[in-house]
């Protein structure tokens, strides 16, 4: 059997960039079971309303919604159960000890298949004020309009 190279993505959480600020991002596998596997291989998965929660000196996946596998029988999967992330001891800790200490949370950004396992890439973030997306959607305007005016001056068509 030939074994997959690359990375695809499965399903990203667009909405989390707005919402959040990224201070650190993480690669964690995750803990599945096979009829979850299938469903995500037909590319069917969504992070909307997920997050990541410390449990037990564990961390947690909540609210993924991975869909039931259509050709599944009685052995199909639930939709929205906590699924755990698997990272090595030392970043567990170091989350552990962020999340505490200065209130960060955990929110997951993309869900992908990396050399055909199953990777969710984690963020260390912090929540954002309606000011601070206001200034980001400013921020980001004045560049597009900066870029549309360079390039305008460079086909010479100020």
């Amino acid at each position: 059997m030939v074994k997959e190279r690359g990375q695809k993505v499965i399903a990203s959480n667009r909405k989390a960039r707005h919402d959040w600020s990224i201070l650190d991002t993480y690669e964690a596998g995750i803990q599945l079971v096979g009829t979850e596997v299938k469903s995500l291989r037909m590319g069917r998965a969504s992070l909307v309303d997920a997050f990541a929660q410390v449990d037990g000196g564990e961390i947690w996946l909540h609210a993924l919604h991975i869909p039931e596998y259509v050709a599944g029988t009685w052995t199909n999967h639930e939709v929205r159960r906590k699924r755990k992330l698997l990272l090595h001891k030392s970043e567990i800790e170091r989350l552990i000890g962020k999340t505490k200490e200065s209130g960060l949370s955990l929110v997951p950004l993309q869900m992908y298949f990396k050399d055909g396992y199953v990777k969710v890439e984690l963020a260390l973030a912090k929540g954002k004020k309606s000011y601070d997306k206001r200034q980001d959607l400013a921020k980001r305007d004045a560049n597009r309009e900066i870029a549309k005016a360079h390039g305008r001056a460079l086909k010479g068509r100020y």
